[in-house]
């Protein structure tokens, strides 16, 4: 009978809630906002099943990569929809193709993040570009394992403790199922967003909300979201008062910072992520709208990334993505700063994140974009001189 007493060792995958026999198990969310399992022992047998797909239980080993692309889709459209090159479309649109079906998480009407499922292209959209919050994964993995017991072909996309609890659910490998996870920095909080979304929508309701939006290009892009009237705002990632928070990683789930799948531990066939540093790289021309970092991890990946035709492709040394990518193999630092976050946060709401934004400066991230600024000003002021 599972027992959460270190939240540490909580990923939030819901597999015991789903894979329970007796359905005595629910989700509680806690006073930051992530879903914890509570146990009604009066209803419970012990079966075990419930420790038994718990990811955070049991860990896989890490694993060696087969391969390494820097990809990116031919068409710009599909980029500029995209977080990074658009490579989640051309491989979900090919498993669409062969008559299969794709999960992956979308808002709702409330910007709840939600996994869902498609089997249209149309579809696919609600599930492009990154989503900073943990999603509600539901009864998803007991829907996957339907569909793949049909004959049907499965893609399953999610950060990679949710492929690790999905293997876990499914207690055995399918030939039809094909898994995609994401180079993940960790996840943030449903509540924290939702006081977020309340705070910059005070005055007129927001109807969309879009954390990457390429207008201001892939490496300098752009928080955007739209009112109900009709209005437009966007301004850079590095100055947004909730981004800031999560790459200060005050605010994200406690076992983000002792991740259990990182470095292949997921059991994902593929990784996806930025391809970061792709300055150094003559691989592929950088036109600033997006390029993909592709890890291979399984043979069944392998083969469903045969697509040479829609992509653009360069090899990468494995290194190359340590040095840049490094969320592969690392798991988020916790801030110094996450407890004073949390004591303020329960008084102040969402201001306590922004007064502790102020006090912290600016991340590594903002300084960077800064000197950038600063070193094209004086170029155009030399040549306009």
């Amino acid at each position: 009978m599972l027992q959460i007493i270190d939240k540490s060792k909580c990923c939030g995958c819901n597999a015991c809630v789903q894979r329970c026999p007796k359905q005595c198990i629910v989700m509680h969310e806690d006073e930051e906002g992530f879903l914890y399992p509570q146990v009604d022992v009066t209803l419970c047998i012990d079966c075990g099943l419930c420790e038994k797909v718990c990811p955070v239980l049991n860990q896989d080993v890490e694993r060696e990569v087969i391969a390494i692309f820097a990809m990116q889709h031919k068409d710009k459209e599909v980029r500029l929809k995209s977080s990074s090159g658009g490579i989640f479309t051309l491989i979900a649109s090919y498993v669409i193709e062969q008559g299969g079906v794709v999960f992956g998480a979308r808002w709702d009407e409330k910007f709840k993040l939600i996994h869902d499922y498609t089997e249209t292209y149309e579809g696919l959209t609600p599930f492009l570009g990154s989503k900073y919050v943990q999603s509600y994964i539901g009864n998803t993995y007991k829907v996957v394992e339907e569909f793949l017991k049909k004959g049907r072909k499965v893609l399953f996309s999610g950060v990679p403790c949710q492929i690790a609890a999905l293997k876990r659910f499914l207690r055995k490998e399918y030939e039809n199922l094909l898994t995609i996870d994401v180079l993940c920095h960790g996840v943030s909080s449903s509540s924290v967003f939702k006081d977020y979304l309340m705070y910059i929508g005070r005055k007129e309701k927001i109807v969309s909300f879009d954390f990457r939006d390429k207008s201001t290009g892939w490496k300098g892009y752009s928080v955007k979201y739209a009112y109900e009237n009709g209005k437009i705002k966007r301004h850079s990632a590095r100055v947004d008062e909730y981004m800031r928070a999560y790459l200060n990683h005050y605010m994200l789930r406690p076992s983000c910072h002792v991740c259990p799948a990182k470095a292949g531990k997921s059991g994902s066939d593929i990784t996806l992520g930025d391809l970061w540093g792709v300055n150094q790289l003559p691989l592929i021309k950088d036109d600033d709208t997006g390029l993909s970092a592709v890890i291979v991890n399984t043979k069944k990946g392998e083969k469903n990334l045969n697509l040479p035709m829609l992509a653009n492709v360069g090899t990468l040394d494995i290194d190359f993505v340590k040095k840049y990518n490094s969320s592969y193999y690392v798991s988020s630092s916790c801030s110094s700063f996450r407890k004073l976050f949390w004591k303020d946060y329960h008084k102040k709401g969402i201001m306590a994140m922004i007064s502790l934004n102020n006090k912290i400066g600016p991340t590594i991230f903002q300084v960077k974009f800064l000197l950038f600024k600063t070193k094209v000003a004086k170029i155009l002021k030399y040549f306009n001189a």
